[in-house]
């Protein structure tokens, strides 16, 4: 069985549950006796943490699908295989769907991101984060959130265009040569579709859930950039070349981001 028809998505242990407290002992005591607590308390279930919510509404998406699509949530953890018992007790007492992991022994998990063949990887470690970008994988890192979860099963993506969706090309020009020489390059370059950045597979992959979800398919996705026209061409015909839709644009001409998002 391969997971070719299904989005997949890495996840940290400490995005899916909240393991503060056993990191804490991790800090300060190190690996040895973050080990032994962890083997301790294995059958006590962890709180949920921050992607929590996150991964049931992704998870819910595949009652709408038939078996084989829809979307694979994966593992990724710095956790030893003894110690991951109690990640694995937790995620059957909250009825999580989710088999596959890989379990590291205290080593950076990004280097198997690409075997399980995964289109995006949250984790709440920024190096691991980084690791995986500098390969090319798609990877964000999960903040403390201080809004209340809501009760809408939406899932929404907001994608920035430049060096996330598309490659960083013009980002370039931008940086070496300014506003005026950004805007020259992409009009001159309008027909010319951009290439893939690392997000594009992210991208299309949930374009491809939406088609075989329908109406039903609560997935919404929306590119946000600091663009404007008559920049905003050369990324529109770039979806379009790729048969990828977004379903809103925002062009917003170096204007903060910060409120479009909220």
């Amino acid at each position: 069985m391969d997971l070719a028809d299904k989005l997949v998505i890495a996840i940290s242990s400490r995005v899916l549950f909240d393991l503060r407290e056993s990191h804490e002992i991790y800090e300060n005591q190190g690996i040895e006796a973050y080990s032994q607590y962890q083997i301790e308390h294995e059958n006590e279930v962890l709180e949920p943490g921050e992607a929590f919510p996150l991964v049931e509404k992704l998870l819910h998406i595949n009652q709408l699908l038939p078996e084989g699509k829809g979307v694979e949530i994966v593992l990724l953890s710095r956790n030893s295989a003894d110690t991951g018992l109690r990640i694995f007790n937790s995620i059957e007492h909250h009825r999580l769907p989710i088999t596959r992991a890989a379990f590291c022994g205290g080593r950076s998990p990004y280097r198997y991101v690409g075997a399980f063949g995964c289109h995006l990887f949250l984790s709440t470690h920024a190096d691991d984060v980084r690791s995986a970008l500098n390969h090319g994988f798609a990877a964000a890192t999960l903040l403390p959130s201080t809004r209340a979860q809501t009760d809408t099963d939406e899932v929404r993506f907001a994608f920035d265009g430049d060096a996330v969706l598309f490659s960083d090309e013009a980002e370039r020009v931008f940086q070496s040569d300014g506003l005026d020489a950004f805007q020259s390059h992409e009009v001159e370059k309008a027909d010319l579709p951009l290439q893939p950045g690392p997000f594009q597979p992210f991208l299309a992959a949930l374009h491809r859930l939406q088609l075989a979800g329908g109406e039903a398919m609560r997935v919404r996705t929306a590119l946000v950039t600091a663009r404007s026209a008559p920049a905003n061409e050369r990324p529109i015909k770039t979806l379009m070349q790729w048969g990828v839709a977004v379903d809103e644009a925002m062009f917003l001409g170096g204007l903060p981001k910060g409120e479009f998002l909220r």
